[in-house]
């Protein structure tokens, strides 16, 4: 019986000048490389501080920057539910209680808490772990208190000693 072979060429381009750099996931800065080949569906390959980010080919010819902004975003809404999941847990057992329920939303701040709901922005995987915790129990505090008083602050301490560390990251923005 004669198996016959064959190599199938698969076409790929890379467009440099669609690179975008740094992103930042997880506290760590990464590299932006978009790569179009003949699939139908996006792929997202992270390795050797590269995000690759492989296209099918139908979007050669589309606005590079927009397809890069939101394949990006994209990949921070996915990242930040896994991690925003972890700190919410994290916390809840820590302290013993949780909010009535909370969502993962693109807004301006990186969190909020209103009515007992806690919001936090998709945008916070930019940051490193320790600064992902310390907004999740930031906003955990407002559960119990509602402003930014001595109270709110004795309890933010009492979980996380070193919070103007964190506090201090996200003001050098």
């Amino acid at each position: 019986m004669n198996i016959v072979k064959r190599k199938i060429n698969v076409k790929t381009t890379t467009n440099t000048a669609i690179e975008r750099h740094p992103v930042p996931l997880l506290g760590i800065d990464y590299k932006v490389k978009i790569v179009y080949k003949n699939t139908k569906i996006t792929e997202l390959d992270i390795e050797n501080k590269t995000i690759k980010i492989s296209l099918p080919n139908k979007y050669k010819k589309m606005n590079n920057q927009e397809i890069l902004d939101l394949a990006i975003d994209k990949m921070y809404e996915q990242v930040a539910k896994v991690e925003i999941e972890r700190a919410m847990e994290k916390t809840r057992i820590m302290l013993g209680f949780a909010p009535e329920e909370y969502e993962v939303k693109k807004m301006k701040a990186l969190g909020i808490c209103k009515e007992n709901k806690i919001t936090i922005n998709p945008k916070i995987v930019k940051y490193n772990r320790k600064v992902i915790d310390y907004v999740v129990l930031h906003q955990y505090c407002h559960l119990k208190h509602k402003n930014h008083t001595k109270s709110f602050f004795t309890m933010l301490e009492k979980y996380l000693p070193d919070y103007k560390t964190c506090e201090e990251i996200l003001l050098d923005l």
